[in-house]
């Protein structure tokens, strides 16, 4: 048995593309991985703590091993908390639309509550940084309003994609499995229809092996 973590990155619930292609992810992994569970994290409903000036403080009190407040204490339990319960899931799948060429502040929020030292990534002065979360798969499933094509022009816009990648490979995640859907507003109607169904064929064709 396994947990597979799905993370909503979308506060637009079913009218969400990219949701609607994790949905059928997901689908089609229930049927497949009949004895896992599936756990919904959507970042936009959940209570995430705020990493805010105290939380900064209480992490560098903490993690240094300096004096810190029972504020600081419970400041840092709480983003203990979040890493925790991500690093209990086996697998995860993350649903992402593009905001302003990168992803939406909520995801961002939570990655920066994920990426700790000594949780998702150890630093050796000799062999440098090394990702603790190994040996687990992902999919992320991204939406776009444009089309950015490898090598093209627009790529150099793309900071969704190419961020998530290297922020995931970074704490250990490495296996990376990508659906995109695009475009969902450059093609117009018939271009968006089109294009969900594509990568909704293709995200149920890679469930059943994740």
């Amino acid at each position: 048995m396994g947990e597979l973590l799905y993370i909503q990155a979308s506060p637009r619930g079913e009218r969400s593309y990219s949701t609607r292609v994790a949905d059928a992810f997901v689908s089609v992994y229930d049927e497949t991985h009949p004895d896992d569970t599936v756990r919904i994290l959507n970042v936009f409903e959940a209570n995430l703590p705020s990493f805010d000036g105290p939380a900064v403080q209480a992490k560098y009190s903490i993690l240094h091993g300096i004096d810190h407040t029972e504020q600081e204490r419970l400041a840092w339990k709480t983003v203990e908390a979040v890493i925790q319960e991500f690093l209990s899931a086996d697998r995860y799948v993350i649903s992402v639309p593009m905001w302003n060429f990168g992803i939406p502040y909520r995801l961002k929020q939570y990655i920066d509550l994920l990426v700790q030292p000594g949780y998702t990534f150890s630093f050796d002065p000799v062999k440098g940084y090394d990702g603790l979360v190994k040996n687990k798969a992902v999919l992320l499933a991204c939406a776009r309003g444009g089309s950015y094509p490898p090598g093209s022009e627009r790529a150099l816009f793309d900071h969704q994609i190419p961020y998530l990648k290297t922020v995931l490979s970074f704490i250990g995640l490495s296996d990376i499995s990508l659906v995109v859907v695009e475009p969902t507003l450059a093609g117009g109607p018939d271009g968006a229809a089109a294009a969900l169904d594509e990568a909704i064929k293709r995200a149920r064709g890679l469930a059943a092996a994740f």
